[in-house]
């Protein structure tokens, strides 16, 4: 069920929209470009999203609707010939092709083909083990004393849990094989400094500062919302911010949509409502509207708009929300894009290592 209400603008983003608000970070063509030609870059990520077929079609092959196996061969077929389509021609399909639009049209074929979520199952397991580490990981954090210390124990959690994301090939391969280790993904994040790194710049206004509300777009289930986000956010709210979580409003890949980021937070909450000792009564689950593992933030939901319009920090969190589209989104407000690079294109476009990292501050004085 797409969303019933009117899409509108963020309001935090630099106006006017029209002119400087671009949602895909990585430019596949230029003006100059033959329109009729597909550009290296367009091949390059036709290729990638190529090479996610096997992943998604094996998860739908266990989804819960009738004929799943044959439905799942149907994607498969369908959505490759539909890239094969832009390869020859970029204007088919509605392109050219750009990170948003691939992303679309593969999460339209498994609509129309009857699927609702097919990383369901994985979710829901992945969930589970979380919610069960979570104290403990509060716990090693807040057995930090030094604050400075602390935020970076924090922000590696952040790129630890980010790395659970079955949307990248490579790592949907690594995880059916072994699963992740959340602790030991902590311990082995690639060395500072990284391919962009602006933690010691938001380390020092963390020192001098507190946000009066922040608005974190979050990105997966698991370890990433569960192990990552949440404990960050449990910080930010014991420093008196305002915490805004605005998660997908419908599935697609293992991201973490608003009503299982609900039923997550419940479950996290003790008797009196506190997360881990630490008052809820500021922390906020917003509907995004999004429906893609990327945002064009020129259409979010009026709810997010709405909860966001008197904010001092935006997060952009995650590969496809801070890294591959908005990591050069300006905002009225202090911003943060942080994310972890998983795909070999995207670390070559930055000129960084795969399973670099990306902490990137902007202040606005």
């Amino acid at each position: 069920m797409e969303s019933a209400s009117e899409m509108v603008a963020f309001p935090l983003l630099t106006t006017p929209i029209e002119s400087n608000y671009r949602a895909c970070t990585i430019p596949f063509r230029f003006p100059s470009d033959n329109p009729r030609k597909p550009t290296p870059t367009e091949l390059a990520w036709i290729d990638l999203f190529l090479n996610s077929i096997p992943s998604f079609k094996k998860r739908a092959e266990t989804d819960a609707v009738d004929d799943a196996p044959a439905r799942a061969e149907k994607f498969a077929q369908r959505y490759s010939g539909i890239l094969e389509d832009l390869k020859k021609d970029p204007e088919s399909h509605g392109g050219p092709p750009d990170a948003i639009l691939l992303c679309r049209l593969r999460e339209q074929v498994l609509k129309e083909l009857g699927f609702k979520d097919i990383f369901k199952k994985v979710k829901d397991e992945e969930n589970a083990k979380a919610i069960s580490l979570f104290e403990n990981v509060v716990d090693l954090s807040d057995a930090i004393e030094d604050e400075g210390k602390r935020l970076e124990n924090l922000v590696r959690g952040i790129f630890a849990g980010n790395i659970f994301d079955l949307g990248s090939a490579q790592l949907a391969e690594v995880f059916s094989k072994d699963g992740m280790s959340f602790l030991a993904s902590c311990q082995n994040l690639a060395p500072r400094p990284w391919v962009i790194d602006d933690l010691d710049a938001f380390k020092l206004k963390w020192s001098k500062k507190s946000w009066k509300k922040a608005v974190i777009f979050v990105d997966n289930s698991g370890a990433d919302i569960i192990l990552g986000i949440l404990p960050f956010a449990r910080e930010l709210l014991r420093r008196g911010t305002q915490v805004v979580l605005a998660a997908n409003d419908l599935p697609s890949i293992n991201d973490i949509t608003y009503p299982e980021l609900i039923e997550i937070i419940s479950k996290l909450k003790d008797n009196e409502g506190k997360l881990k000792g630490v008052d809820t009564s500021n922390l906020f689950i917003a509907n995004s509207g999004n429906d893609l593992p990327v945002i064009d933030l020129s259409r979010v939901s009026q709810e997010i708009a709405y909860l966001a319009s008197d904010a001092d920090l935006v997060i952009m969190e995650g590969m496809g929300r801070g890294i591959e589209t908005n990591l050069y989104a300006q905002f009225k407000c202090d911003s943060l894009k942080i994310g972890m690079v998983k795909h070999p294109e995207v670390a070559q476009f930055l000129g960084g290592r795969l399973y670099d990292c990306v902490f990137k501050y902007n202040e606005v004085l």
